[in-house]
């Protein structure tokens, strides 16, 4: 079966490059989910399923962006270089952390 057949979802370029974009933006997007955790800080929800809750929504919201991110990318560069820079991005986010940490 030809790949475009299959839809630009179903594409393992896709899916790859999505998880490559996911956890590139995991932190990034980590930082917006403040309101949602003092909203469940109110919830009757236990602490388990209060960090539960937390943890899905903020893997789920980092992978809809990086699916998201990698289909747009995808249609402007072309599938290979759109994973290649989400790697590029991870590599760099790693980097920064790294060099934040020996500034202290």
């Amino acid at each position: 079966m030809d790949t475009y057949e299959m839809g630009p979802l179903l594409q393992s370029s896709t899916l790859s490059g999505g998880l490559f974009w996911a956890l590139a933006l995991y932190l990034p997007l980590s930082g917006p989910l403040q309101r949602l955790e003092a909203s469940l800080e109110a919830s009757p929800l236990t602490g388990a399923w209060r960090q539960a809750a937390l943890v899905i929504s903020s893997l789920l919201l980092a992978l809809a962006v990086g699916v998201i991110t990698q289909l747009i990318l995808a249609w402007a560069l072309g599938p290979g270089w759109a994973s290649s820079l989400a790697l590029i991005t991870i590599g760099w986010s790693l980097f920064l952390v790294v060099a934040r940490g020996q500034e202290d």
